[in-house]
């Protein structure tokens, strides 16, 4: 499946694609192949080495992923694991350095047409976000080096088509977006948002979906890295979507109290911290009106719902790709969180990724990732 190359998007030229593609079938193979040697490797030999020693079971996730680091097989497939992310980053890094002054002269051009974008020079990254370069992406998605920057959103669109190992997100990288609607019209058919507030939008993939489900809705967009909002809002004028982008924290926001019928994430939650993430919440629940809603869509991870080797294995994103809250998000109880706050009715489960998807966009043509894909997703009422 090929990532659709709309205006915004840096393009390739021969020799970059090449390389990419290779990049692409190395993380597939270490993924689908090499990866699933590990449980092999625990259940034949680990496993019985800690009954051994303690005389008993391991307790958790952290004794086994202790016991597998001191196995050169879990070594090898980490090293890969770890090596084919900076080979991805470097790859598309260099690809777009390439083209970025063309690719702002586009924003600049495009620059609130149909929405608008707002950033703000004095604004302060959260710590969370500036302490480590996110799944490995160097500078993660706020840093800037130059004026107007969108480097961070150009390197994140095409990086994460190869992250997500290709189909995975769908050709416009939606494929979040369009779990998240679907959920809604399954779940609520009756509920009509009117404005809505998408938080932690990087570049804009899942947002877009919003403008086709709820074509009367007035949507709005947030986060901390302004180079992302930037290429947010030139992707978005460039597929005629009208969206609000605005550089804030979803912590704390400058929006009026209950402006919002629902206000939703897409995989930002794991991306955020313990604290931050009831911040949200609380923060979330004054932006509703009465009878709102909340729904956060994450990686369809529950460490609950796996066995300790998967809790392990899951959990080298939190120890080698820089994702020190992925353990967190993946054992963090998010009804219970709602309830805390004052929402209702929370429900949580998860939903597959649609065949058919919420129209096209600005003509181009989407197509179904045929294996489809599941997503975890919960919402709760104010």
């Amino acid at each position: 499946m090929a990532q659709i190359g709309h205006p915004m998007l840096a393009q390739m030229t021969h020799d970059e694609g090449a390389r990419d593609n290779f990049i692409f079938s190395l993380k597939r193979h270490v993924s689908s192949t090499v990866g699933p040697g590990n449980r092999n490797l625990y259940f034949g030999k680990v496993l019985p080495a800690l009954e051994k020693k303690y005389g008993r079971p391991p307790k958790n996730r952290h004794e086994v992923r202790k016991a597998m680091e001191r196995e050169p097989y879990y070594q090898s497939w980490s090293a890969l694991m770890r090596v084919g992310q900076e080979m991805m980053w470097d790859s598309v890094g260099e690809s777009v350095d390439r083209q970025v002054d063309g690719l702002i002269a586009k924003y600049k051009k495009r620059r609130n047409k149909l929405g608008t974008v707002r950033t703000d020079p004095d604004f302060k990254v959260p710590r969370y976000l500036t302490a480590v370069d996110h799944h490995g992406m160097p500078g993660s998605y706020h840093t800037e080096t130059r004026e107007d920057d969108v480097r961070a959103g150009a390197v994140y669109d095409r990086g994460a088509f190869l992250f997500q190992i290709g189909g995975a997100g769908g050709v416009l990288m939606d494929a979040r977006g369009q779990a998240m609607a679907a959920y809604l019209r399954e779940n609520h058919p009756d509920f009509k948002p009117k404005r809505i507030l998408d938080l932690g939008c990087s570049v804009g993939m899942s947002t877009l979906v919003f403008c086709d489900a709820y074509p009367d809705a007035e949507i709005h967009a947030i986060d901390p890295g302004a180079p992302l909002i930037r290429y947010a809002h030139a992707r978005a004028e460039h597929l005629n979507k009208k969206i609000h982008f605005s550089q804030q924290n979803a912590e704390f926001t400058d929006f009026e109290d209950e402006s919002f019928d629902l206000v939703m994430s897409h995989v930002m939650v794991h991306e955020t911290s313990g604290t931050a993430i009831r911040n949200i919440v609380r923060e979330t629940h004054r932006l509703l009106k009465s009878g709102g809603m909340m729904a956060h869509l994450e990686v369809p991870v529950r460490y609950k719902d796996l066995d300790l080797c998967e809790q392990a294995m899951r959990d080298w994103q939190t120890y080698y790709n820089e994702e020190p809250f992925w353990g967190g998000a993946c054992t963090l109880d998010l009804c219970a969180v709602s309830e805390e706050f004052g929402f209702h009715d929370a429900e949580d489960g998860y939903q597959q990724q649609p065949r058919e998807r919420f129209g096209p966009s600005s003509g181009f043509t989407q197509k179904a990732n045929s294996s489809g894909g599941w997503w975890y997703v919960m919402s709760a009422v104010k």
